[in-house]
């Protein structure tokens, strides 16, 4: 977590009307959980409001809030006139980047945060104040964010070839691979003539070894690519015998040849 949020700050309680706290507007766009705030409400009525939303006073009676969406919304929910809030003083105040990521960083501590929902606040905090800011707010490294945020990381450029010539996960992991966008922009149009086998094989021995040569990488995957399609030519009576073991299995003369061939080599 950022510094911001292990600094010391200052609050008092209050009780304010709910009608003058006012949620900043990319946090009113958030999707919340309507059961999950039914349960938080229920919560509320039967044994209080044990931690009260922050606010910090943005005009006369105008409260910006700082964090407790949700514990806002079960109020409200409840018909809440008035409610208990922990006003922050004007030495400690936030600024609005700062509010977004407090916000989103207590949503990440409530409970327990599958995949999907930390993904989802990865965006929004990479939308809202930048990846930067937002992989310090969320006290995690930047290559992890963008493991995060998957394809929604992916710069323009790259998203350009998608998904004409690239596939999504090829340039998602060609960006985590390489975060220089005018380098990962000259690979993507190296290997977009590729074919999707020997390009797949490429990204994952450049995810290997970002720092090799494109033509390094381009051997490895060439070498790593096993034969699959292997041309045999039989003698008049292997061929007779093959078309005989086919019709008794009731398969095709290829796939019986392919079944024999498996067994050997499983007894190899």
């Amino acid at each position: 977590m950022a510094k911001r949020y292990n600094s010391p700050i200052s609050y008092r309680l209050r009780e304010i009307p709910v009608k003058q706290i006012k949620v900043w507007k990319d946090a009113q766009a958030r999707k919340l959980d309507r059961e999950g705030i039914t349960e938080l409400a229920r919560s509320i009525k039967h044994e209080g409001l044990q931690n009260p939303p922050m606010v910090q006073k943005e005009s006369k009676n105008v409260y910006l809030l700082m964090s407790g969406q949700r514990r806002l919304a079960a109020l409200k929910r409840l018909g809440a006139k008035k409610i208990p809030v922990l006003l922050l003083t004007q030495g400690t105040k936030y600024d609005l980047d700062d509010a977004k990521a407090a916000s989103v960083v207590e949503n990440l501590h409530r409970n327990k945060m599958n995949t999907k929902d930390m993904t989802a606040a990865c965006v929004f905090l990479s939308e809202s104040i930048g990846k930067n800011k937002a992989a310090k707010s969320l006290g995690i490294s930047s290559q992890t964010l963008k493991k995060y945020l998957g394809f929604a990381a992916v710069p323009d450029k790259l998203k350009q070839f998608v998904p004409k010539e690239l596939s999504r996960d090829d340039a998602t992991r060609l960006y985590q691979s390489i975060p220089n966008v005018p380098k990962a922009v000259l690979i993507a149009e190296r290997i977009i003539p590729l074919d999707q086998r020997l390009r797949k094989k490429y990204l994952y021995y450049l995810t290997k070894s970002p720092k090799s040569s494109h033509l390094k990488l381009l051997k490895k995957a060439k070498a790593g690519l096993l034969q699959q399609k292997v041309s045999l030519e039989l003698n008049k009576g292997n061929a007779r015998k093959l078309r005989s073991l086919a019709a008794k299995n009731d398969l095709e003369i290829t796939e019986m040849a392919a079944k024999i061939m498996s067994e050997y080599l499983k007894r190899r």
